[in-house]
């Protein structure tokens, strides 16, 4: 059996290989909340709006559990994509092609292993696209 931290390893390439982009660089939903079909995640399960790492949470209620996610900052500025992965879904063999990015700009990825909260109550992976430099101080709330 694979240990949580190589599993998520595994689950970030392939889950980063697959990944395309949902605009481009001028892309409306860059500094303002998505349009439809995306809802603000806080709106849909017990969560706070803004939370400490991944920001302001947006998601299409259809790509659940895996996302993406789209996460801003405290000013409205697109800061990170965000995916969260099942475990036991990787596990039994299930994948996920294609997923949308919410710009094509990555600095830099975290993956982390998540216990489960609203909205994916089941142990999962994070896998979190920051978009810029500055884009995981934002979401800090620094």
């Amino acid at each position: 059996m694979l240990s949580h931290s190589r599993f998520a390893a595994l689950a970030a390439c392939s889950v980063f290989a697959a990944c395309t982009y949902a605009g481009d660089a001028t892309s409306p939903h860059l500094t303002a909340a998505p349009a439809a079909p995306y809802a603000k995640v806080s709106s849909l399960v017990k969560l706070p709006d803004f939370i400490p790492g991944l920001g302001t949470l947006y998601v299409d209620p259809s790509t659940l559990p895996a996302g993406p996610f789209l996460g801003y900052d405290r000013d409205g500025r697109l800061s990170a994509t965000i995916y969260m992965v099942p475990i036991k879904a990787l596990q039994n063999g299930e994948s996920w092609d294609a997923l949308k990015t919410g710009d094509a700009r990555v600095d830099s990825v975290d993956i982390y292993y998540n216990a489960g909260h609203p909205g994916v109550e089941e142990p999962h992976v994070h896998v979190v696209l920051f978009h810029n430099a500055a884009a995981r101080a934002r979401l800090a709330g620094k």
